[in-house]
């Protein structure tokens, strides 16, 4: 095979990949897959009419995330809805990291990179958000998109890697099927306080914005977990 065709091959299995990732989250998400539920690679791959290899590599990142987990000689399964406790540590966690992404990000700031904050912005105000992830999606990867553009402003692979192993904003919206994102208006103010003090070149004023906002997902995030809590049916005494 020559080189072209085995890098159209790699793109071509990227591409699948991607999809077959987006499907299973899509599930997650929506619940469709619950807590505790085996997912077989054989038998998702023939589900979604797929060979198993961009299914192996679609749970290997969902893994990474803290989405789904494996066990030696039982195979994947979906992990349980995070804890009060443990979305409260879990902010705690991006507290820590973000604020200095965004410092460092103010400090290497370029007009590309700004515009590209913009857009995702923009993206986040026209994107709808409906009840089913297929409604909310395109709102959370400009979310994420966001988030992402200030981690890799940084150059340090280190802080990336950091920001990645997180998995902040798939267990966020996890909370979101079946009702939608209910705090768009605050968090695209708190984006927008993030990238005017990016274009001011205030490198503490962005680091403050970006804990202000991850402190109102907190205590936003807190209220929504109680809320799907108060929704559950209650087993009969």
């Amino acid at each position: 095979m020559s080189a072209d065709a085995e890098r159209g091959a790699w793109v071509q299995r990227s591409v699948l990949a991607d999809q077959v990732y987006t499907e299973i989250l899509a599930r997650l998400m929506d619940g469709k897959l619950e807590s505790g539920d085996p997912l077989s690679i054989d038998g998702t791959a023939r589900d979604l009419g797929v060979s198993p290899t961009p299914v192996r590599e679609a749970l290997a990142r969902l893994e990474a995330t803290g989405m789904v987990v494996r066990a030696a000689l039982r195979g994947y399964r979906v992990a349980p809805m995070l804890s009060h406790t443990e979305l409260l540590d879990l902010m705690d966690a991006r507290l820590l990291i973000e604020p200095h992404n965004a410092q460092v990000a103010c400090v290497r700031a370029d007009e590309p990179f700004l515009v590209n904050l913009e857009r995702a912005i923009d993206d986040l105000k026209q994107a709808p958000n409906g009840p089913q992830f297929s409604d909310y999606r395109s709102y959370w990867e400009a979310d994420e998109r966001f988030h992402h553009l200030i981690a890799e402003q940084t150059r340090n692979k280190f802080l990336i890697g950091a920001y990645n192993s997180l998995g902040g904003h798939v267990h966020r919206f996890r909370l979101f099927g079946g009702t939608g994102v209910r705090d768009s208006g605050s968090a695209i103010r708190e984006h927008g306080e993030i990238l005017a003090a990016m274009r001011e070149g205030n490198a503490v004023q962005a680091q403050a914005a970006m804990a202000a906002h991850l402190c109102g997902v907190r205590d936003r995030a807190a209220r929504e977990h109680e809320a799907s809590r108060a929704a559950e049916p209650q087993p009969p005494r």
